[in-house]
């Protein structure tokens, strides 16, 4: 019973904290879709993002009296009454003064100062942050994990407390992490990189980092767990799944069952060439965004069209693997505080969550982590980058690492580094696309196990691309073309983005690791 009202109380909580911050399709329904639809700006983040010169309901109220009028223009209506957000930012580099000079202004360039910006879609942050870079003017959850790495080898650890103390706001406002600090992200999060970013200050700060923010990694772990209580046998709750033998695993989830307002006539437009009911089709959609990999085979059922997305069905191996580190650390941050009681729960949480990843999690048949349908009870047949994701929190034995290092060399190591996937859908977390996260992931997970020799050629391929391609364009990307060098990176649902803040991180950090001179990128 007690149990009961704590997730009543916890949906409760959230349902009201969201409640107050209303998405632009709710502030504007009607003129929010006749701007989507009619490609006012090329990329549908653009309204979405602009903040309104007046009351949204005088503009609402204005459009409906307008929109009818011989002559209305909708474009001018729009101009007229709000303001168009640009690119972060028109930074243009002096690219003889180096890479790491870049990088060291990038991080001036790419900070945000302490929110104030009202009437508009984005929520309110109490410190200074850094965004991405290009369209994405907010802070982003995974996105920022990786761009601290770079962070702390610039001695930045202030701008990193920063930002996970604006993460521990969100929590305590939400309930969780969303996915930006942006209205239309409030039904989802990411990938849980919270404790990583908590363990990574501790390593400069000391222990008593964890303690600190332990409330917060409690109240994450709570989002990602609701529902769990009551689960039957292979049924899912928000973002939990009980497995056919009881174990508790997660998959990604958003609440919301309609087109995303940042990509609406995208999502409209895929929807047509669907089987699945539109609802179920939304929720699939959404929840590839909330793992971070928007779009990409590995969610999809078997084949390269998007229509038959199923992500809601998936036990994501990468996902399961963040849990477990979530575990450990509240357990970690449970012993400091001297609860011997909650440490051993948490301990033996993390304990059971290995043991289902390594049987959920692993095929035996291709030596390969990845990912496991929980309605079909299969393992999925899309090999993907997230297999390194056991190798990176040592759940893996020496054995399976030895595969996963063999599977890398023969079939994901390319010119430039590792390729997401094996796929050419033309969905950019396919081939030939190359991320900076999933680079750093798999090569620090090699090292893990002593595949020094791997991890150093595929941290030398990467960094001499993104060397190679700023000399050439005075430009850090956010993702690379890993199979022709000579190509840019495309796919996805909008032009390639500059800045970049995961990329300007993992290359720091990587650079730094391995006594790389930028001289050899040339």
């Amino acid at each position: 019973m007690i149990k009961k009202l704590i997730i009543i109380a916890f949906v409760f909580f959230s349902v009201c904290a969201q409640a107050q911050e209303k998405t632009p399709r709710q502030l504007f329904p009607g003129l929010f879709e006749a701007v989507q639809s009619s490609h006012v700006f090329p990329d549908n983040k653009t309204f979405v993002d602009a903040t309104p010169k007046r009351s949204p309901e005088l503009i609402l109220k204005t459009y409906n009296e307008q929109k009818n009028n011989t002559g209305f223009n909708l474009k001018e209506f729009v101009m007229a009454n709000f303001t168009i957000p640009s690119a972060t930012h028109n930074f243009q580099t002096d690219v003889s003064a180096g890479i790491r000079q870049h990088i060291d202004t990038l991080w001036q360039v790419l900070q945000r100062q302490p929110d104030t910006v009202s009437n508009s879609s984005k929520l309110a942050l109490p410190n200074p942050y850094i965004v991405p870079g290009g369209r994405f003017r907010e802070i982003y959850y995974w996105d920022s994990y990786f761009t601290m790495l770079g962070l702390q080898q610039s001695h930045q650890e202030k701008v990193i407390e920063n930002m996970i103390d604006n993460f521990a706001f969100l929590i305590n406002k939400y309930g969780f992490i969303p996915n930006g600090n942006r209205a239309y992200y409030l039904t989802r999060s990411q990938p849980p990189f919270f404790s990583l970013m908590v363990n990574l200050l501790a390593k400069s700060e000391g222990d008593s980092i964890l303690t600190k923010y332990q409330p917060e990694l409690v109240k994450e772990y709570n989002y990602w767990m609701l529902g769990a209580d009551d689960l039957p046998l292979n049924h899912a709750a928000h973002r939990v799944v009980r497995m056919a033998d009881g174990t508790l695993m997660n998959r990604y989830w958003d609440e919301s069952d309609q087109p995303r307002e940042e990509s609406y006539i995208q999502d409209v437009t895929a929807a047509k060439n669907t089987k699945e009911l539109l609802p179920e089709f939304y929720h699939n959609i959404r929840a590839a965004a909330a793992s971070g990999w928007d779009f990409s085979s590995r969610w999809f059922n078997g084949s390269a069209d998007l229509g038959t997305i199923q992500t809601t069905r998936l036990i994501p191996v990468d996902l399961n693997c963040l849990m477990y580190n979530m575990e450990l650390t509240i357990a970690h941050a449970y012993r400091l505080k001297g609860d011997d009681a909650l440490y051993k729960l948490y301990t033996a949480k993390a304990a059971t969550r290995k043991k289902a990843i390594l049987k959920y999690c692993w095929d035996a048949k291709t030596s390969w982590f990845g990912d496991y349908n929980w309605t079909t009870q299969k393992f999925s047949d899309i090999p993907t980058l997230a297999a390194v994701f056991p190798l990176e929190f040592k759940i893996a034995s020496d054995a399976q690492a030895k595969k996963i290092a063999e599977g890398l060399k023969t079939n994901f190591l390319k010119p430039g580094g590792l390729v997401t996937t094996l796929n050419f859908t033309g969905q950019q977390w396919d081939a030939p696309n190359g991320w900076a996260p999933l680079q750093y992931m798999a090569i620090d997970g090699l090292e893990n196990y002593g595949h020094h020799d791997l991890a150093k050629e595929i941290a030398t391929r990467w960094l001499r691309l993104n060397i190679r391609v700023f000399k050439q364009t005075g430009k850090l990307l956010e993702k690379y073309n890993v199979v022709d060098t000579s190509l840019t990176a495309g796919g996805g649902e909008y032009p390639l983005q500059d800045g970049f803040g995961w990329t300007n991180g993992v290359l720091l950090k990587l650079m730094n690791r391995y006594n790389y001179d930028s001289k050899q990128g040339e």
